[in-house]
């Protein structure tokens, strides 16, 4: 929309409050509330806030940046609606006083992704789906692990109070202006999954940005607790955030993945794309996997991946080409399997898309597809095959040494990005977990 029709909206609509909402470099949402008189100076000029106050932005010297809504995403929040309340949503880009954009923005990193997809003549696009636990809260608002809202298995029918809660979710972003395909129990007790809609890779992620605060929101209207984190509960799985990926040609919309006459039905674009991705799937992996929790569901939870491979039927695979079908080629795509719900989606299809343009630039070659099991470790002539970090700390430490996952978040962001990480990684290393005191305290 253009100024004057977002303007003309707010007057329209009542809007009295506006929030103006932009991640920091890990992920976390920061937000700044206004009064809606003051959203035509905003628009015009942006809003200055200090970034020196956020984390991983700048030193107190280099502090002063700029808010810039995108009016793109332009949205009035379901649950302010009421005439008092009503608030409107942007999602803003961050620039320096002179009115660059701010090299240290995530958004940003992702935009200079999506140029270079361009200058090539792609467009990337995205869909995800997103897992996620759901608990009662006690008398204080505290989650309780042993107390998930419901029992419900793998595409169970959920209890009736378990669907009213996921009916107001898919209520609550449809209002938002966030498609949704399916929303279905998960395998976990307390567990569901929510797929938002296939688009281009920027709305995907403030889809995303926007999804993670709005079915928080409609929990804690519920009394319910609702988390992203990788892995509440060693005996139950991890939540993940399989991403669906292809390129379109930028002038026709075609999917240029498709190949009717390869036996996985990709194109030699697509397969170069994969091959990229696999190559730098180890170091891209302290992006989507960010948390120290992020380890402990690869590799040992439900069919979340260990091993760098791609195959069609194997869902232990890293990357997995569904099939679509020959009438259904413009569904062609590739699943991406080891990203969780905490990732900063913006540096996550950032790394994404640079890791598989540089496979289409250095035409890789693409490793067989491994349709086999290979969730016991691989002997024989499978001992090739990669494993994927087992840590946050050798996430890192791969991610140092690949300049093409660098270069995708660029030097700003991927030297604060590592510094925050380390310093995640050495406070879990310093605390003393209840399973070592159960374990040794009293055996020596």
């Amino acid at each position: 929309m253009t100024r004057d029709e977002v303007l003309s909206q707010v007057d329209d609509l009542g809007v009295r409050f506006v929030l103006l909402w932009f991640t920091d470099i890990v992920g976390n949402i920061k937000s700044v509330m206004i009064p809606s008189s003051r959203l035509p100076a905003v628009i015009d000029n942006g809003i200055a806030f200090d970034g020196s106050a956020i984390e991983g932005f700048a030193r107190v010297a280099e502090s002063d940046m700029l808010l810039v809504p995108d009016l793109s995403t332009f949205a009035i929040l379901p649950w302010n609606n009421d005439d008092h309340n009503r608030t409107a949503r942007f999602i803003c880009t961050i620039h320096t006083p002179d009115g660059e954009p701010f090299k240290g923005d995530p958004r940003y990193a992702l935009q200079r992704a999506i140029s270079a997809a361009e200058e090539m003549g792609f467009r990337y696009m995205t869909g995800m789906e997103l897992e996620f636990f759901m608990f009662y809260t006690d008398d204080y608002g505290k989650p309780v692990l042993d107390a998930p809202q419901d029992n419900a298995a793998y595409f169970d029918l959920s209890n009736e109070p378990a669907q009213a809660v996921r009916r107001d979710m898919l209520s609550t972003l449809e209002g938002l202006h966030i498609g949704v395909d399916t929303a279905h129990s998960e395998t976990g007790r307390g567990q569901h999954e929510i797929d938002i809609a296939y688009s281009e890779a920027l709305v995907s992620a403030d889809h995303l940005v926007t999804t993670r605060v709005a079915l928080k929101t409609v929990a804690q209207q519920h009394r319910l607790h609702c988390t992203f984190m990788p892995r509440p509960m060693a005996d139950m799985p991890g939540s993940g955030l399989h991403t669906h990926q292809s390129l379109h040609d930028l002038e026709t919309g075609a999917n240029v993945f498709f190949d009717p006459t390869h036996p996985y039905g990709l194109s030699e674009t697509a397969r170069y794309f994969l091959a990229g991705q696999l190559a730098h799937a180890r170091a891209m992996c302290a992006i989507l996997a960010p948390l120290v929790n992020s380890y402990k569901r690869l590799g040992t939870s439900f069919e979340a991946p260990v091993y760098v491979t791609w195959a069609h039927i194997n869902r232990g695979a890293l990357i997995r080409v569904p099939g679509v079908g020959e009438e259904h080629g413009e569904h062609t795509r590739l699943e991406m399997r080891c990203p969780d719900p905490s990732t900063n989606p913006y540096l996550a299809k950032a790394a994404m898309l640079m890791a598989g343009l540089e496979g289409i630039r250095q035409k890789l070659p693409l490793p067989e597809a491994r349709e086999e099991s290979l969730f016991a470790r691989p002997s024989g002539r499978m001992r090739h095959v990669d494993i994927l970090p087992s840590s946050l700390a050798e996430a890192l430490e791969v991610m140092s040494t690949d300049d093409v996952v660098l270069n995708a978040l660029g030097p700003y962001i991927s030297d604060r990005y590592a510094d925050a990480k380390h310093q995640e990684f050495d406070s879990y290393n310093e605390q003393i977990t209840p399973w070592e005191i159960e374990r040794y305290l009293n055996r020596f």
